[in-house]
């Protein structure tokens, strides 16, 4: 990839039901992102952080309008922020890497990498996020971020939301963790779902290649969603959601690795869900720099 990369923060802590995520873009930049990100031969640009509310200064219950999901307005008023600075980044001719925050941001960074582009998306993460309003167990909106975007249920016709992605340009890499009603809706999606058990009986190399040719097929180019929680909590235990048996750190830069085999037709990318507060010495946070500069390029020999 040959585009100059722009850091945007968003400090999202209104979709998830831990406190601290808010703090994970200063994190992952204080591990040392800028340097990194140069390191591969391109200007970093940090754009700072976008405006985010906090859960004090606004209603602690749904609003009426938002059905049973938790600060769903206040999630619309950020990614839509959010998808405008993205859709301005890639107009500008640079690559929008966004760092969370927990991952209700996707609906934003998809929304703007999908404005003037067919994409596809490859979701990294031990999660779904394919839940709705209505299936949620907790109402938090992280775990409605893949099916807000792709329009599924109460979010189909929401023009905030929902990105126009072709499910079949979807693929998720890493589940190992969905609720009873999301499993349903997972397994009628046309998305493509590589389980850990996939990833076991494959490899996760060969895995990642799969998904990333699904989500690029017959499209403009392709969004990584990098959640931390992706890997095994030994690896990067700053995270709000940890689930056991997860990538370990060599097959999470071999996935980064052939993520940025797709040149410039990686669009953009965002990595969400480091939580400082849980994390020991920021590691989770390094890891996460290390994750960016492999899917920007950076190998061991070069």
């Amino acid at each position: 990839m040959s585009r100059n990369v722009r850091v945007v923060g968003v400090p999202m802590d209104l979709g998830a039901d831990r406190r601290g995520v808010d703090m994970g873009p200063s994190a992952i930049r204080y591990a040392g992102l800028a340097a990194a990100v140069e390191e591969t031969d391109r200007e970093c640009i940090d754009a700072g952080d976008l405006n985010v509310p906090r859960p004090e200064t606004r209603a602690s219950k749904p609003r009426p309008e938002d059905g049973r999901a938790k600060y769903l307005s206040e999630t619309r008023e950020v990614c839509a922020s959010l998808a405008d600075v993205v859709g301005d980044t890639l107009a500008a001719g640079e690559f929008p890497l966004v760092l969370g925050g927990d991952h209700s941001i996707a609906i934003g960074t998809v929304n703007g990498a999908a404005r003037a582009a067919d994409v596809g998306v490859v979701w990294f993460d031990a999660h779904g996020d394919f839940n709705t309003p209505s299936t949620s167990p907790s109402g938090n909106v992280h775990g409605m971020s893949l099916a807000a975007l792709l329009g599924v249920g109460e979010f189909a016709d929401t023009s905030w939301a929902a990105a126009g992605v072709d499910p079949e340009n979807v693929a998720l890499v890493g589940i190992r963790d969905l609720d009873p009603e999301e499993r349903v809706a997972v397994r009628e999606s046309p998305a493509t779902v590589y389980t850990m058990s996939d990833v076991d009986e494959r490899g996760l190399p060969a895995v990642v290649e799969d998904a990333l040719a699904i989500a690029g097929d017959g499209t403009d180019g392709v969004h990584v969603s990098l959640d931390m929680d992706f890997l095994d909590p030994n690896e990067a235990p700053g995270v709000g959601t940890p689930v056991r048996g997860g990538a370990t750190y060599r097959e999470a830069h071999a996935a980064m690795e052939r993520v940025a085999d797709l040149g410039d037709d990686l669009r953009t990318m965002e990595v969400v869900e480091v939580n400082p507060i849980l994390d020991s010495l920021n590691g989770t946070s390094e890891l996460a720099v290390e994750l960016v500069a492999s899917a920007l390029g950076k190998r061991i020999l070069r």
